[in-house]
């Protein structure tokens, strides 16, 4: 299994006050021919398939289409909604200081493959470890997003900038090179995941390169593709 393309499903209720959904679809497929797409869904969702690159353009494209949503006026017929003058004014001194609370922190975020991002953390630690920031993750299924934080300063946002770009990098590059192989358990039972953790852990030492990462039912061996088949076919014997 190598680690080229990723499907995801994109919500897209929010566009839904102020686009016909499908006209927005077809926007979407001009703006990223290298995806693929599944039908809309009742509810606005779709299905978005192809290389992380890619993704991340699409996410930029449509963060850019809600901020622009977003600062257009209100519809008309709900005059309730239009912030009126003296409204605005005495509302001007507590933006102000809300503004200047948000600039404190700049934030930067990125959509990694689970695995590569575990493998990153294992064999590159410091590349989450940028000076003058603050990185967090979460991984949920095959997906890990990565947080990072930075002062609100002009250089506080170059810092963060170029630790999104230094993370960026090393993912695409460990795209090129990895490869996960997964190998079931054909009697999961915790005995019987114990043993086969001990004997991969045991092999392991002639493939430093490979990462275990065990689970119930399985073992997946993440790591360049010579190590990962040696591994796999040393457990299998």
């Amino acid at each position: 299994q190598a680690f080229l393309w990723v499907t995801c499903t994109l919500s897209l209720a929010v566009f839904s006050d102020h686009l016909v959904l499908e006209d927005l679809v077809e926007e979407m497929r001009k703006q990223s021919p290298a995806l693929s797409f599944g039908p809309l869904q009742r509810g606005g969702q779709i299905a978005a398939r192809g290389s992380f690159p890619a993704l991340r353009g699409l996410r930029e494209f449509l963060l850019l289409k809600a901020k622009s949503l977003s600062e257009e006026p209100r519809r008309e017929g709900k005059p309730h909604q239009r912030p009126r003058r003296k409204l605005q004014e005495h509302r001007g001194a507590a933006e102000t200081r809300n503004s200047a609370r948000e600039e404190q922190r700049e934030k930067q975020v990125l959509v990694l493959d689970a695995d590569i991002y575990r493998y990153m953390r294992c064999f590159l630690p410091g590349a989450f470890q940028g000076n003058g920031v603050v990185i967090s993750a979460v991984a949920d299924g095959d997906i890990a997003t990565v947080c990072i934080e930075s002062a609100g300063s002009k250089a506080g946002a170059l810092q963060g900038l170029r630790a999104k770009k230094t993370i960026e990098d090393y993912s695409v590059e460990l795209q090129k090179v990895l490869r996960k192989e997964r190998i079931c358990l054909k009697e999961p039972s915790r005995a019987e995941r114990q043993r086969h953790k001990q004997l991969c852990e045991r092999l392991k030492a002639r493939f430093p390169k490979v990462l275990l990462i065990p689970w119930d039912t399985h073992v997946d061996l993440v790591g360049p593709s010579a190590d990962v088949f040696g591994l796999a076919e040393e457990v299998k014997r």
